[in-house]
Order: C-alpha cells, then sequence, then structure tokens
C-alpha cells in the first residue's frame, strides 16, 4: 500500500531525471561540484507534485534479522533507505555486499540511514527462508531481509536484474537506482547527500529499528559453511575450506586437525600461521606440502607452504578486477571472486603439476596461473607467475564454442580435471546456468556434458531430473570430481540437495545420493541420506571414499562408495576439545545423533533396587584388519528419555581408548526412584579406520536396557555385557 497522495509507480519513472543527473556528473570535476549536482538533483525530485512511492511490504512475509515485520510507513518514516533487490546465489549480488558493509559502517539507523534486504529468488531453493537464514549467516548480512518469495515488490515496481538497489527518501518516495554491481561511489554520494538534504529539511528521525540478529542464535561448531575439501593423495590428510570461519584447515583423515590456518574474523595478512587471515576462502588445491587456494571475498589466489609455515599471495591485488584478459604477473593482476582451483601439467612430458586452472565465478570464465615457464593450448611460452584468461569471453551466457575466447560461462564454480586420455579436459561445474561442461587441454574448446538448455542466453534451465545430455537437469551446482577409476563425474547438485553421477561417455546423469530434502539424515543407504546445498567434493582411498563438503549442515560427510553407507567426519584437536568458541563443558560432551542405520539392540529387563550400582561391560568387535582412530573421541553415553532422574549425579559419558581394554560403565540407582519403570539408554561411538589408515569409519550402535525397579535388595550381579560385532 502506498503513502496516502502518493503514486505507485515503477523505476521507470525515475529514469528519465536520474539519465540527467549521471550525464552531469560526468562533466563535474571538484567532489563540490557532484555534492551540488544531487542536491539540486533532490530538490527537483523532492519538490515533484506526487511522490513515485514505493509499494508497502505485503503481510506475512518472512522476516530475518528483526524482532518484527517492517512497514514502509511506520517503521522506516523519516529514514533513507536502500532497497537491496538480491538473490543469494547471484555472484553480481554477492560483490554489492562489502559496498553495503561499508555503508553501513559510515551510517547507522541513528544518523537515519537503513538497508533492507529484499530477497527476490532465482531459483526454488532460494524461496525457502532456511536457506536465506544460511546465506544471511555465511554473507554476515546483519541488516533486514524479507523474504519476497513471489518476488511481489520486484514486480511491482519492474525491477529486472540482481542486484538493484533503490534509495528511498523517508516518505517512501523513491529516489535513486542503482542496477548492477561496482556503483560504490555513486552509492556513498547518493546515500550522503539525500541524508543531508533530508536532514536540513528536519526529516530525518533518530529512532531505532529492532534488530535481532540470526547469527546470535546459533551455538558455535567446528565448522561453519565448509565450501570445499581436497584429498592429499600423497600423506593421509584432507584440506578443508572451512568457509564461514574464513580459515583453512588441514586434518588427518580420522578428522584431527594437524594446521588451523586464518580466522575465525575476514583478513587479508600474509605471514606465518598464526598471523595470516583469509576472507571466505572456497577451492583448495594441495600438491607436495603446498596448498592453493581460492580466497574469495578476498579476489585473491593465495599459497600456504605446510613446510614453512608461510601464507602468500600468488595473484590477485586484494580488489575486485574487471579485466577480462589478464596476463600481468599474478601479483599484480587483478582477479574477481576466484570460486574453485586444480592443478595440472601444460604437457604430458611435464614430471610436475605447472598450471593453476581457476574457476573465476566473478568474470565468468576459467583462467590458469603459471606455477612454472610454460605454454597454454594455442598459446606461446609464458613466464612463471603469468595469471591470465583460457576460456571464457566474460559475457554471463551457457555457450559452447570450438574457440575458447568465444565460450561463454554464468558463474563457473567447481573444477576437476581429467588429463587423461581419452578425457584430456577440465570438468566444470558452472552454476548459474545449472550446467556440467568440459574444456580441452588440447585446443580449449568448450563443449557443453549435461543440463541446461541449448539457448545459450537462457539461465533458467535448471530442474531435478534424470536424464541423459540436455535432457538431465540440475539446480546450481558448485561441486565436481573426477574418479579415474571408474571414468565417472560425481556432481554436487547443491539446490536439490544431492550428489549425482554423470558417465561423460553417455553423457547420462542419474541420482547418486539424497533425498531432495533440505536435511540432516545419515540414512542406511545413500539414497536415504540427506544434504543441504553441498558445495564441494573430492575423491580418495582409491576411489573408495567421496568426501562431501555438505555445506549448510556444517559437516563434511564420507561417502563409501563400495558399501553405499554415509557417515560424518568429526572435525577435533588432539586434545579432543572442539574447535571454536566458548563452549561450556556441557556443550563440549555434546555428541551427533546416531546415524540412522546404527543398530539397536534390546536387552533383556534387569531387576534393581534403589541405591544398587548396575554394571555394563562394552564387548564389541571391529571387523578384521581394522583399529580404533587414533585422537578421534570414539566414547558412550547414557540417556534415559522421559525418566532423567535415573541420570542425576551419574557420570553420563566417557571415551573408549582401546578396543581391548573397553570400559565398564557404572549406573548406581537413585535412591529417591520416581518410577518403577525405566528404559536406559546405551548409544555407542566408534572411529576405526583400516590397519594402513587409508579408509576411515564412523559406526554407532544403541543399547536399550529396561528395568524394574523393586524394593527387594537384588545383592551383588553380575555385569551386563554389552556384545556387537560390526
Amino acid at each position: 500500500m502506498a503513502a496516502p497522495g502518493a503514486r505507485s509507480c515503477s523505476l521507470s519513472g525515475l529514469l528519465p531525471a536520474q539519465t540527467s543527473l549521471e550525464y552531469a556528473l560526468l562533466d563535474a570535476v571538484t567532489q563540490e561540484e557532484k555534492d551540488r549536482l544531487v542536491y539540486q538533483y533532490l530538490q527537483k525530485v523532492d519538490g515533484w507534485q506526487q511522490d513515485l512511492s514505493v509499494p508497502e511490504f505485503p503481510e506475512g512475509l518472512e522476516w530475518l534479522n528483526t524482532e518484527e515485520s517492517i512497514s514502509v510507513y511506520k517503521d522506516l518514516c523519516g529514514k533513507v533507505v536502500i532497497l537491496d533487490f538480491f538473490t543469494y546465489c547471484c555472484i553480481n549480488c554477492i560483490h554489492v555486499l562489502p559496498d553495503l558493509h561499508a555503508l553501513e559502517h559510515t551510517y547507522s539507523d541513528k544518523d537515519g540511514l537503513l538497508i533492507v534486504g529484499v530477497h527476490s529468488a532465482k531459483f526454488p531453493n532460494e524461496k525457502v527462508v532456511d536457506n536465506i537464514k544460511s546465506a544471511v549467516l555465511r554473507y554476515n548480512i546483519t541488516h533486514p531481509v524479507v523474504n519476497d518469495a513471489d518476488a511481489s515488490l520486484w514486480q511491482e515496481l519492474e525491477v529486472s536484474c540482481w542486484p538493484t538497489l533503490i534509495i528511498l527518501g523517508p516518505r517512501g518516495n523513491m529516489l535513486f537506482s542503482l542496477i548492477g554491481e561496482g556503483h560504490k561511489d555513486k552509492l556513498f554520494l547518493y546515500t550522503s547527500i539525500a541524508l543531508k538534504y533530508y536532514k536540513d529539511r528536519g526529516q530525518i528521525r533518530d529512532n531505532k529499528i529492532g534488530i535481532k540478529l540470526y547469527k546470535d542464535s546459533l551455538p558455535p561448531s567446528p565448522l561453519l559453511f565448509p565450501g570445499k575439501v581436497t584429498v592429499d593423495h600423497v600423506s593421509n590428510r584432507l584440506v578443508i575450506a572451512d568457509t564461514g570461519h574464513h580459515r583453512i584447515l588441514v586434518v588427518w583423515k580420522n578428522g584431527q586437525i594437524q594446521y588451523s590456518i586464518g580466522g575465525p574474523n575476514p583478513g587479508r595478512k600474509d605471514g606465518v600461521f598464526s598471523e595470516s587471515t583469509f576472507n571466505s576462502p572456497q577451492g583448495v588445491a594441495i600438491m607436495n606440502n603446498i596448498i592453493y587456494v581460492a580466497d574469495t571475498e578476498n579476489h585473491l589466489i593465495r599459497k600456504i607452504d605446510l613446510e614453512a609455515e608461510m601464507v602468500s599471495t600468488v595473484a590477485g591485488i586484494g580488489i575486485q578486477g574487471t579485466d577480462k584478459e589478464g596476463g600481468a604477473q599474478g601479483e599484480e593482476q587483478p582477479i574477481s571472486s576466484p570460486w574453485d582451483v586444480v592443478s595440472g601439467k601444460s604437457g604430458p612430458e611435464i614430471q610436475t603439476d605447472d598450471i593453476l586452472w581457476i574457476a573465476m565465478a566473478g568474470t565468468h570464465q576459467i583462467w590458469a596461473l603459471l606455477l612454472d615457464s610454460g605454454r597454454l593450448p594455442k598459446k606461446n611460452e609464458l613466464k612463471k607467475g603469468t595469471c591470465l584468461r583460457f576460456a571464457g569471453s566474460g559475457n554471463e551466457e551457457n555457450r559452447n564454442n570450438a574457440y575458447p575466447h568465444k565460450a561463454g560461462f554464468a558463474q563457473p564454480s567447481g573444477l576437476s580435471l581429467a588429463s587423461e586420455d581419452p578425457w584430456n579436459c577440465l570438468f566444470i561445474v558452472d552454476s548459474e546456468s545449472s550446467t556440467v561442461r568440459t574444456v580441452s587441454l588440447k585446443d580449449g574448446a568448450v563443449k557443453h556434458l549435461a543440463g541446461g538448455e541449448r539457448d545459450p542466453m537462457n539461465l533458467f534451465a535448471f530442474g531435478d531430473v534424470d536424464g541423459v545430455g540436455i535432457n538431465a537437469k540440475l539446480q546450481h551446482p558448485l561441486g565436481v570430481t573426477w574418479d579415474k577409476k571408474r571414468n565417472l563425474l560425481y556432481v554436487a547438485d547443491s539446490y536439490n540437495h544431492k550428489i549425482k553421477v554423470v558417465d561423460p561417455k553417455t553423457k547420462n546423469c542419474t541420482t547418486l545420493a539424497g533425498t531432495g530434502d533440505a536435511s540432516n539424515v545419515l540414512g542406511s543407504s545413500f539414497t536415504e541420506s540427506t544434504f543441504n546445498e553441498p558445495g564441494g567434493l573430492c575423491i580418495g582411498e582409491n576411489s573408495q571414499l567421496l568426501y562431501v563438503a555438505d555445506t549448510n549442515n556444517h559437516q563434511i560427510k564420507v561417502m563409501d562408495l563400495e558399501t553405499k553407507t554415509v557417515s560424518v567426519l568429526p572435525v577435533f584437536r588432539a586434545d579432543s576439545a572442539v574447535v571454536d568458541g566458548p563452549f561450556s563443558v556441557e556443550k563440549q560432551k555434546t555428541l551427533p545423533k546416531l546415524p540412522k542405520s546404527a543398530p539397536s539392540i534390546r536387552l533383556s529387563p534387569v531387576a534393581a533396587s534403589p541405591g544398587q550400582t548396575l554394571e555394563f561391560k562394552l564387548k564389541l568387535d571391529l571387523p578384521s584388519g581394522t583399529k580404533l582412530t587414533e585422537g578421534a573421541p570414539s566414547c558412550w553415553f547414557l540417556s534415559a528419555e522421559g525418566n532423567e532422574w535415573l541420570l542425576r549425579g551419574q557420570i553420563p559419558s566417557g571415551e573408549i581408548e582401546s578396543i581391548s581394554n573397553q570400559p565398564t560403565i557404572s549406573l548406581q540407582i537413585p535412591g529417591d526412584c520416581l518410577s518403577l519403570e525405566a528404559i536406559l539408554s546405551i548409544s555407542v561411538f566408534l572411529y576405526y579406520c583400516s590397519t594402513d589408515s587409508s579408509a576411515c569409519m564412523m559406526k554407532g550402535i544403541l543399547f536399550t536396557q529396561p528395568l524394574q525397579i523393586t524394593d527387594t535388595q537384588q545383592g551383588c550381579t553380575a555385569p551386563v555385557e554389552l556384545k556387537y560385532v560390526f
């Protein structure tokens, strides 16, 4: 609903006046001239007979970061308001967020400014408020956000592009619009002069808006939105981009942390591990104790030397670049939102990887960084350190072409390399076109593999359909990895919450794991297990295990491709302490739920009297050729749902340090029993590896012990044996 006496109009009503202003600003030399021109423009627009009014927010919309819903003509009266029309998958929208953060640090609601994010989804998955909550946390959005799932405001105002910023005056009157990214100077100019103009007229109010940040309601966790994961095939390690904690973790395959580099806050600093910082890192590649990192929101490629324990910058200048050609030395070459990296060789005669391939999401291209002097397909000899475009015109398209520079990508977000014949290509998941593509390493030709459609300009051909080639449909895939043993490609179909598998020979794309529900279930099979926007994956253990960065579940999941089971990789320090945050002692002992596939054994009822001590002896057998994982928190814990009085004063949990000397669990029946019957649950987690530590697993089991409380003294009873063979 518009304000009384106002006309509700689209953005087109601003176009003539704002276009004249922007032409005049091109001729302005000094800041004083620019300020005066904007001030005069506001006098003109403010003097119109009727305001160009923004519609009221529709009733019933879901709001984030606020105590309650917000009204344009009640709560925002007396404020200069910036409406940010965005969708959280869009790289251009992500690029605008630092500008909005900077503006919020300059002006507060007390100064008269408020920013409101109007989330207008592109993909169906983005309409779900829980997914928007994750994005709000992931991108550290601290202003109010409304989920306009049906895009009603978008349509009423005739918005046509993500992102679009609309600046409102204190009456809900539209003043300016900024379409696309890269308008920081105009954003600050228009906002500052609007605040001054209306403050001069006494129309700015300094009342505070009730902000309640979603992030303040969340408990800390070992991982926060992990974006990517990769295997070190030389040693027994994984590298995890712990994106939400702005750091890189190097962990043993039992989950024990060897190195934690960066975090917990964003930054941009090279140096020793203890001082180095990152900003929402994504892709990681490891070779010879060197890790390369796509430091996405710093617009950098970083190098981590594990032997020297030093971090350095090898590409980018720390500012978002617009260059779509490149060719300068890496540390002098501006780049834009690198999302993934993978290393490879420039030719069959080369012994060590000498090229770092980069999914440059910000410019919709594939780039290369020369780790040694060499040549790319159809290129002359290039010096070590050169950073340049390999494929993609820079236009946001789904265009395949035999000439790599004429092809078009749309936010490429995942890379994997198949250097062997007959493939000899890069596999690419192109998130905004919802396709899987290939780039030939022989001639750079870009070809289609699965998803999307034939029209290169249609970036809305998404869905969740198994099929062949163009008949298959994906939704914003972010991760990809090549299984050299099986000649198969695994894809993190992120917004469908699934892991899919593509046969590049037949182009057949099918669902491997996930139900399509965004949840966190460890089922008894792949198809019963669930994920939540998985963003990255990698393959290890001679193609037995698939590691998945299950981003919105804040976990690394481990898929055993032979047994078809899914487990969670525990992430912990050597002292078994939690990784992050000031957990209380009680929270430190909080354990994950048992997998759905965990066996449940109901024991024979036991009679017990008040004050009596019962003993339970663990007698569990691991599979042959395995051992308990050193340092991993194998443990037991007690619960008694509905009869919590039973555990009062007890030791509710403990560790299992040796399979040959398993603990005895004691329970003393309380003197004041509140019920004559109760059920005690004993849950056990075992983390174990093959003897050579090449594969690690987590198994769980639940024992339920019915208890019958009696006044008759039972005397000394033998321990109850908890037996099971895994």
